[in-house]
């Protein structure tokens, strides 16, 4: 599914760039992003490898991604139904559960409070009891963003893109996608001060904070560091690092000036490009900011 990429003039301007584009993942049928990848996932276990159960560990936009593609098979599939345990910790949040159950639309999927959340799917996974749906180490995760690739490249003179980064999978899959389909185009991560393995290889000084807003970004182990710190380097890109007031200023800005009103994760997007352009950063084109779900 393809999703909406405009321009905004006055956002534009008061950044104090030649012209911006949001591309609206969080319009996405899936809720963000993250329906890219995770319905392919599943569709790949399901058809090549015969597998018809699956564990998710996320309270956030993965989850949601999960719930709403097995939502889509089973429902097209009456005979071959698929099964999804959504495993989260004791302490989510109300709302963040409540929004879970509620798409929700057969009893093949349930939602389990565990203690530890992702040692339960590792250990489901390593027992062969249901399918991991991890992307922050399956490569399988990365293709699944090819089609976002060739969106975004249809953006007439696309020079960056600013990617809220939790572990870091869309940006290693654009970057290396990118390089397969154009010319560079620089590859910019955006982490908060709560959670930032990656974006610390361009900030070393920041220091870990207690808690952040954009409450996606909370990979702290970071499996993908490595080769996303290439793909960034190799397109000119780098990390930067947002704090709260930060990202209350970000989303009153958009709010402002297109009317669009974003997730704190989506902010990030808009944080990395004002201290990109802060530290002196010059872009001779189009930027894209990544706007994605809750």
């Amino acid at each position: 599914m393809k999703t909406p990429q405009q321009s905004y003039p006055a956002l534009a301007n008061a950044l104090g760039v030649q012209n911006i584009y949001l591309k609206r993942e969080d319009l996405h049928k899936y809720g963000s992003h993250k329906g890219r990848s995770i319905p392919q996932m599943i569709k790949y276990y399901f058809k090549y490898d015969n597998i018809v159960d699956f564990c998710i560990s996320s309270s956030g936009n993965a989850a949601l991604a999960s719930i709403l593609a097995i939502n889509s098979h089973n429902k097209n599939n009456p005979e071959n139904m698929l099964n999804l345990q959504v495993l989260v910790g004791m302490k989510i949040p109300s709302k963040k559960l409540e929004r879970l159950h509620k798409e929700i639309k057969d009893k093949k999927i349930e939602i389990k409070q565990v203690e530890k959340p992702k040692q339960t799917a590792f250990q489901l996974d390593k027992e062969n009891k249901a399918k991991n749906l991890r992307q922050s180490t399956d490569p399988l995760a990365l293709e699944g963003y090819t089609e976002l690739a060739k969106e975004l490249k249809k953006i007439p003179n696309l020079k960056a893109v600013f990617i809220p980064t939790s572990s870091g999978t869309t940006a290693q899959a654009l970057g290396t996608k990118f390089s397969k389909l154009t010319n560079t185009i620089e590859v910019h991560i955006v982490q908060t001060t709560f959670c930032h393995p990656i974006a610390e290889e361009f900030h070393p000084e920041r220091k870990k904070n207690a808690d952040s807003l954009a409450g996606a970004i909370v990979d702290n182990v970071a499996h993908r560091k490595k080769e996303v710190i290439k793909v960034i380097k190799s397109t000119n890109g780098s990390g930067w690092i947002a704090d709260n007031n930060d990202i209350t200023n970000a989303i009153d800005l958009v709010k402002r000036t297109t009317k669009i009103v974003i997730s704190p994760n989506s902010a990030l997007s808009i944080v990395g490009l004002q201290k990109a352009l802060q530290s002196g950063w010059l872009v001779d084109g189009v930027v894209a900011c990544l706007i994605t779900g809750e």
